[in-house]
């Protein structure tokens, strides 16, 4: 078997991408999608009819045009989520407005809407996964939201702590971003690292481990990935989310694949609690963690913006 058949039989392979056209050809179990992933999709010319149909939804429901526009972003992630999950047989993600990233209020409301939006589209909640930053108030968020049968993704999880702290609250899976952590590393040091020595490789083997030992029922999901190495590196890992170049690159390699990760012989470290005050200032002594983050949130949050530009425009 091709390197991405064998890892489908240890780890639930999930496409980090909005194109339904690539989803049908790798046939993942999962997708997860982003504002990132949502304003290319929105460029192709086979979304053109999803933009419209969320347009003139939007113009019949009641609220300023400030309110307009943000029910017509939500509604296309919706309808695209939607069409997304036509094509697989598991969930997909759909994600929380990073600009609310330090709201837990406003970011358990907009979580609410979605999940309405998916079920006027009859789709039941059981097989949509809320994005939402691992902030301690999106985490606080995800709790709640848990409480009420919305399975929360929690995404920019670069430290420990925030893999901590969402297991504590109980959310359903999260998604440490293994190539940023990369990228923050060798700018910093400068060094060539190996899919062995790679930080974010690590930082995942890690947070499984931790996972396991402590039965922790939280989803651990790669994401992120620059090569393949990083990706056979985590192989075994309980899902991953890889990109439709990177399935292709797997897809062609006829070379053995070996499990790197399994829960009968993980090893964690002992375990630890952390309030806010614990998860703050763990967060603050990660440089990488805190920037990357930061980083993370503003760039969602301006494809956010750039996604309501291509919206209104004609509107």
């Amino acid at each position: 078997m091709d390197k991405l058949s064998q890892l489908k039989t240890i780890t639930d392979v999930v496409a980090d991408t909005g194109d339904v056209n690539a989803i049908r050809q790798f046939k993942p179990l999962d997708a997860t999608t982003n504002p990132s992933l949502l304003l290319k999709a929105a460029e192709l010319p086979e979304y053109q009819e999803h933009i419209a149909g969320a347009k003139q939804w939007a113009e019949i429901q009641n609220g300023s045009d400030k309110e307009r526009l943000s029910n017509c972003c939500d509604k296309l992630a919706v309808d695209i989520g939607t069409e997304i999950l036509g094509v697989i047989p598991g969930r997909v993600s759909s994600e929380v407005d990073a600009r609310l990233s330090f709201n837990t209020n406003a970011t358990i409301e907009k979580a609410r809407k979605l999940i309405s939006l998916y079920e006027d589209n009859e789709i039941d909640r059981s097989r949509v996964l809320i994005k939402v930053a691992s902030t301690w108030e999106g985490i606080e968020a995800a709790r709640q939201l848990e409480r009420e049968n919305i399975n929360c993704n929690l995404t920019l999880l670069f430290g420990f702590g925030q893999a901590v702290a969402c297991a504590d609250a109980g959310v359903f899976l999260i998604s440490p971003f293994v190539g940023r952590i990369l990228d923050w590393y060798k700018n910093a040091t400068g060094e060539t690292y190996t899919a062995e020595t790679d930080p974010g490789v690590l930082s995942v083997k890690r947070i499984y481990n931790y996972y396991k030992t402590h039965d922790y029922k939280t989803v651990v999901m790669g994401a992120s990935f620059r090569n393949t190495g990083e990706i056979e590196a985590l192989a075994g890992c309980d899902r991953l989310t890889i990109s439709p170049a990177l399935m292709e690159e797997l897809a062609n390699d006829e070379g053995g694949l070996t499990r790197r990760l399994n829960p009968e012989s993980s090893e964690g470290e002992p375990r630890i609690d952390l309030d806010e005050n614990a998860f703050r200032w763990t967060l603050n002594e990660d440089a990488m963690a805190t920037e990357k983050l930061a980083e993370g949130i503003r760039n969602f949050a301006a494809d956010q913006v750039k996604l309501e530009k291509l919206l209104s425009t004609g509107s």
